[in-house]
């Protein structure tokens, strides 16, 4: 959990120490507000809850939807969420630095690497699959 958190506030801090670097207080404020949007989207908070790996697995099987194996501060996790939009909480996500079967499941299906985004589809597993082919699957 806290390493999911260390980007984020890693961020905020360095947004903060730009009024202790001197100069503009304008210019420190636009800085720091910068620096707040880019740790909010850089936190689990951007993502629909996560659930666990076995869980996401039972309801992918009940409703046939997606299952998105992604960790937070993942350039391609974000690019996946934003590009999805309103359809985001269609997909089971799992948070693989909070859930070790979920990385399991990801190190299995990536010959032993965590590279995320994974979708599991079907049984499938996509790693860093094209946001369109994602949103197609769930209107499949």
């Amino acid at each position: 959990m806290k390493r999911a958190w260390t980007l984020p506030i890693l961020l905020v801090l360095c947004g903060a120490a730009g009024p202790a670097l001197g100069g503009n207080t304008a210019a420190a404020a636009v800085l720091l507000v910068l620096f707040l949007l880019l740790a909010g989207a850089h936190s689990p908070l951007v993502f629909p809850r996560p659930v666990g790996a076995l869980e996401a697995e039972r309801r992918s099987a009940a409703d046939g939807r997606p299952v998105v194996y992604w960790r937070p501060g993942c350039q391609y996790c974000l690019r996946l969420r934003v590009r999805l939009g309103r359809d985001a909480h269609r997909v089971h996500w799992v948070d693989i630095w909070r859930d070790p079967d979920g990385a399991a499941v990801v190190r299995a299906a990536n010959q032993g690497d965590e590279t995320v985004p994974t979708v599991v589809v079907a049984g499938r597993a996509h790693t860093n699959p094209d946001p369109a082919w994602v949103r197609e699957q769930l209107t499949g």
